[in-house]
C-alpha cells in the first residue's frame, strides 16, 4: 500500500528477550519482556520442550504499535512459544485526521538457535480488523543440527460480523538462514515475502475472497527423504474444508491454507505437527494448556 505510514513511536514499544538453556536435560528459560508483552508460568512437556505462554496485556494492536521478540536458543535446548489468546488489530485507515493513510502495526521476531536445538512457534490466531495495517518479520538463523517448526493462522475480517480487511493490509516476511558446516556452504532454508490486500484479497491467485490464510513451515534438523511425510501431510487434509497445499524445502516442508475455517486450517496444522514429531521420534504434541477451545484436533489426528 503506497503512501501509509510505517509503525511510529506513538504506540506501544513492547519487547521480549528470552534466552533457553538445556540443564541436567531440562530447559529452562531467562529474560524478560516489558509491558504491555507479560510472560506466563512456564511448564515442561514430555517431550523435553519448554512451553512458554506470552500474554498481551493491552488487548490487541493499533496503528504504530510495535513488537519486539528475541529468542535464542542454547545447544540442546527444546521451547515451544504459544500465546495466551488471538491477536487482535484494529483499523487504521481513515481513521485520523492526522494520518488518514494509516498506520502500521508491527511484529519483528528474530530467531538465533545453536546446534541441535528445538524451537516450535506457536502462536494463537491473527484476527485483523476491517482496514487494519500489519506487517511481520520473521529471521531465523539456524545452526546445523537445529529444527524450526513456526504456524500461524490469520483471519482477514471480522467475518462473522460480515466484516471484510476492507483498505488493510497483511505483509509478512520471513527468512530462514543455515548456518555453514565444513561440508556444506551455508544456505537460506526459506525467503518468503507475502502481501494480502487489495485485488490479492479477490483474486483467483490470491485469496479468491476467502477470509482465513494460513502457514506453516519446518526446517528440519537433517537431510530428509520429504516424499513420504508429504504423502502423510496430504492426507491429514480428510474432513477438513479449504484448499490446502504442501511443498518440500531443501531440508523441510512448508504448507498453506486457505479457506472459511480457523479451525480447518488449525485442525490441519496441528496434524502436520503431530506427524513431523513422529518423523523425528519425539513425544506426540500436548496443545499448550493456555489455547481455550474445546476441540481435540490431536485425538482426531491419531484415530
Amino acid at each position: 500500500m503506497n503512501g501509509t505510514l510505517s509503525a511510529s513511536t506513538t504506540g506501544w514499544q513492547a519487547t521480549a528477550r528470552l534466552q533457553f538453556l538445556e540443564r541436567h536435560g531440562r530447559t529452562q528459560f531467562q529474560g524478560g519482556a516489558t509491558a504491555p508483552l507479560k510472560l506466563m508460568r512456564s511448564t515442561a512437556q514430555s517431550s523435553g520442550h519448554c512451553e512458554l505462554p506470552l500474554l498481551h496485556t493491552a488487548g490487541g494492536l493499533v496503528g504504530g504499535d510495535q513488537l519486539q521478540l528475541q529468542l535464542d536458543l542454547e545447544a540442546g535446548s527444546r521451547a515451544l512459544l504459544t500465546s495466551v489468546a488471538a491477536q487482535k488489530v484494529y483499523g487504521s485507515v481513515r481513521r485520523s485526521r492526522l494520518h488518514p493513510q494509516g498506520v502500521w502495526a508491527e511484529q519483528k521476531l528474530a530467531v538465533r538457535q545453536a546446534a541441535n536445538s528445538d524451537l516450535e512457534w506457536l502462536p494463537q490466531e491473527l484476527v485483523l480488523y476491517a482496514d487494519a495495517l500489519y506487517q511481520q518479520h520473521l529471521q531465523v538463523d539456524l545452526a546445523p543440527g537445529a529444527s524450526f517448526l513456526a504456524m500461524e493462522v490469520v483471519r482477514l475480517g471480522r467475518t462473522a460480523a460480515d466484516e471484510t480487511l476492507g483498505e488493510g493490509c497483511w505483509r509478512s516476511s520471513t527468512s530462514i538462514r543455515r548456518q555453514a558446516t565444513p561440508s556444506q556452504p551455508e544456505r537460506w532454508e526459506l525467503v518468503d515475502r507475502l502481501q494480502l490486500h487489495g485485488e490479492a484479497l479477490h483474486g483467483p491467485h490470491g485469496m479468491d475472497g476467502q477470509p482465513v490464510f494460513g502457514s506453516l513451515v519446518w526446517a528440519a534438523p537433517a537431510p530428509l527423504d520429504a516424499a513420504p511425510l508429504l504423502e502423510q501431510v496430504r492426507a491429514a487434509r480428510t474432513g477438513l474444508e479449504g484448499t490446502m497445499a504442501c511443498g518440500a524445502l531443501e531440508q523441510g516442508l512448508v504448507a498453506r491454507y486457505r479457506g472459511p475455517s480457523s479451525q480447518a486450517a488449525r485442525f490441519w496444522f496441528c496434524r502436520i505437527w503431530a506427524l513431523i514429531r513422529a518423523q523425528r521420534g519425539l513425544a506426540p504434541p500436548e496443545l499448550p494448556r493456555v489455547w481455550p477451545f474445546q476441540e481435540q484436533p490431536l485425538h482426531q489426528c491419531s484415530a
